[in-house]
């Protein structure tokens, strides 16, 4: 697969992600909200822009040149890629894990991922909001890993469509039944899980920072239990009401925000 092919696959995954958590959202709101989908959708834009002007491929490039060199730990063990894509996806949402936890704990990397803390309207678009120098300094890390793991380029664009699924959904102003959420949350997470996340109070948006599976929270202990039935402020203390796209773009020297 050449690198045009698989950011041609990877953005049809994306457009597909993306339509079926709006549809979701729509069918079972949690709360009328009128969204930041502009502010949100251009930073999106521009974060589009600047990383397919750096590295539109390169995960594609990466996970080649591991399988040419018989480089990363699947391609040590030789297995089949019925258990290396799953084994991927697992790797991969592990390290963004680990790295979603460092963007909250070192105070250079929350200056820019509080960007995407400061949606004050939790809906679907806020999974666009990201400061584009949060994205450039993730980046050396995920091919770093692509790299470790040994990812074979399946494994690679599953793990991209799924997260990408994952990533809307659990950003969605979605309201789901008690019976699915406490089934699907044991495994995955919830919209409701991940809203605790964005909360104002600091003991609460300290905790959840999985992005595909809820267990990596449960066993390294930054689980914390929530539902749809629970009302969560969501937003920054200090940032009110929506922000525009320059004012987002300088909030990591403005100082830090964030409850006690």
């Amino acid at each position: 697969m050449t690198e045009a092919e698989f950011q041609i696959v990877k953005s049809i995954g994306f457009v597909l992600a993306l339509a079926s958590a709006v549809a979701i959202q729509r069918w079972r709101p949690h709360r009328i909200l009128a969204g930041s989908w502009r502010t949100n959708s251009g930073l999106w834009a521009l974060n589009a822009l600047v990383l397919g002007v750096v590295c539109a491929g390169c995960a594609c490039t990466i996970s080649r040149w591991a399988s040419g060199t018989g480089w990363g730990l699947l391609n040590q063990t030789a297995v089949s890629d019925w258990l290396a894509i799953p084994v991927s996806v697992l790797g991969m949402d592990l390290i963004s894990y680990y790295w979603h936890r460092a963007n909250h704990r070192i105070q250079l990397l929350w200056r820019f991922h509080q960007v995407h803390h400061s949606d004050p309207d939790y809906t679907v678009t806020t999974a666009l909001r990201f400061h584009p120098g949060e994205l450039l300094l993730a980046l050396p890390l995920r091919l770093l890993g692509v790299a470790l793991l040994g990812a074979p380029i399946a494994g690679v664009i599953v793990f991209e469509v799924v997260f990408a699924f994952a990533n809307f959904c659990e950003h969605g102003n979605i309201d789901l039944a008690r019976k699915i959420e406490r089934g699907v949350g044991r495994v995955l997470v919830t919209p409701a899980l991940h809203r605790r996340h964005h909360s104002r109070e600091a003991r609460l948006l300290d905790s959840n920072y999985g992005t595909i599976f809820s267990f990596w929270d449960r066993l390294l202990g930054t689980y914390g239990e929530n539902r749809s039935d629970t009302r969560i402020d969501t937003g920054l203390p200090g940032i009110e009401g929506t922000l525009g796209t320059l004012r987002i773009l300088s909030l990591p020297t403005q100082g830090v925000f964030r409850g006690e």
